[in-house]
């Protein structure tokens, strides 16, 4: 799992700063926040390079809770609650509300360990081929496959797509996908994504899987019986 980057989100200093420590030693880049308003801001500033969160659940401010609900607004990110609550309910709540795994402090670090590298092995981390109903994308190669036929998409087109796959049945605003795509500095107009799309769809057929949610964005949607690992 060398390199995949984590938002270790921990408001005491010192298991923080320990947290930081051992995960860089074992080659991880670290995001910290220390606060949940500050986790949200992180994660809204650094989403497309974030792989994981680390979230704990009693924070100043904003708790936990709050940020994981704010993340699932816009991210299916990976994301492991850190909590001293050992009680059955507190856990349901967090599961609720789309974590992936549970720490119940205290931990020690190698367990932590093992927990990223069990969840982020289990979302398909580091594998060059990504699949989604009858799609397949060649992350390295920049190729598309639909049924096994290769696709031939431009760099964008690329781009949108792997984009839409990364984050399944989350919405997606037009406003991220243009900045992820494009960079903070496009000054072009948000129907440019409009056109994207139609030319993927064109290009994808009748496994384009792309749902369009009027007034916010786009959305990647496979149904239960047709996604593949």
């Amino acid at each position: 799992m060398d390199g995949a980057t984590v938002l270790l989100v921990e408001d005491e200093a010192k298991l923080l700063e320990t947290l930081s420590d051992f995960l860089e030693i074992n080659h991880f880049h670290i995001i910290q926040a220390t606060d949940g308003l500050d986790a949200i801001q992180k994660f809204n500033t650094h989403q497309t390079e974030i792989d994981i969160v680390l979230l704990d659940v009693m924070l100043p401010f904003v708790d936990g809770y709050e940020v994981l609900k704010q993340i699932r607004l816009c991210s299916n990110v990976p994301v492991i609650l850190l909590t001293a609550k050992e009680e059955e309910e507190d856990q349901i709540k967090g599961f609720s509300y789309g974590a992936d795994d549970y720490i119940i402090k205290p931990y020690t670090l190698s367990i932590v360990k093992l927990h990223i590298e069990a969840v982020l092995k289990r979302y398909g981390y580091g594998r060059d081929f990504l699949y989604a109903g009858d799609i397949k994308i060649e992350v390295k190669a920049k190729k598309v496959y639909v049924k096994g036929t290769f696709i031939e998409t431009t760099p964008k087109e690329f781009e949108l797509l792997h984009i839409l796959i990364r984050n399944q049945g989350a919405v997606l605003t037009r406003d991220y996908i243009l900045d992820t795509i494009w960079g903070d500095y496009y000054v072009g107009d948000v129907r440019t994504i409009d056109t994207l799309v139609k030319q993927l769809r064109k290009k994808l057929g009748d496994t384009s899987y792309i749902r369009t949610v009027y007034g916010v964005g786009y959305c990647f949607e496979v149904k239960g019986n047709e996604k593949k690992n």
